[in-house]
């Protein structure tokens, strides 16, 4: 029986019906960007035997992924000026502004941290639960992303399992280095 997988455009062919949720190149890309850098941050910002101070480690990864996003749009912006007449246009500043989901990845973990801040939890416990969300949406979006492209079952949870590794590395780095 065939899925939605198999509705997705294909080279040369003709837009299927499912071709309008195939995820934006640039936007996939921000959001793992931004998935990894929350977890890397989570990771380094919880150090054992520290007084555990989670409101400001959420302040720190919201203020990095936003210089992050700024940093990585503004380059675009340099790079096209480099190739073209050097004026600021409209595109410039869309190119800067296309960075948000850089920024809207990193939410979640910001939310547990706030969470532990208010005292819901510990902060151990929310750096944790952040590092595992954070794994399991790489994972997600690897799966999601190789989905839309029209593989099977199988190659999309292989692709969103090497996806996952990254986020599985942070949280052995994050074990060892404690």
């Amino acid at each position: 029986m065939p899925d939605r997988a198999d509705h997705v455009r294909r080279r040369g062919a003709a837009p299927g019906p499912a071709s309008r949720y195939r995820p934006p190149e640039q936007s996939l890309f921000s959001v793992v960007y931004g998935l990894v850098l929350a977890s890397a941050l989570v990771a380094a910002l919880d150090p054992a035997g520290e007084e555990a101070d989670p409101g400001p480690d959420a302040l720190w990864v919201l203020l990095t992924a936003l210089a992050a996003g700024a940093a990585h749009g503004y380059a675009h912006v340099i790079a096209q000026r480099a190739s073209t007449d050097g004026s600021a246009t409209a595109s410039r500043l869309r190119l800067v502004l296309a960075e948000w989901p850089l920024i809207v990845a990193v939410l979640p973990t910001v939310g547990i941290l706030l969470a532990a801040a208010a005292g819901w939890w510990a902060e151990g416990t929310a750096a944790d639960t952040a590092l595992l969300l954070n794994t399991v949406a790489l994972f997600g979006c690897g799966t999601w992303a190789a989905r839309t492209a029209g593989h099977s079952w199988p190659s999309s949870c292989r692709a969103g399992g090497m996806d996952m590794l990254i986020g599985l590395v942070i949280v052995a780095a994050d074990a060892l280095i404690k």
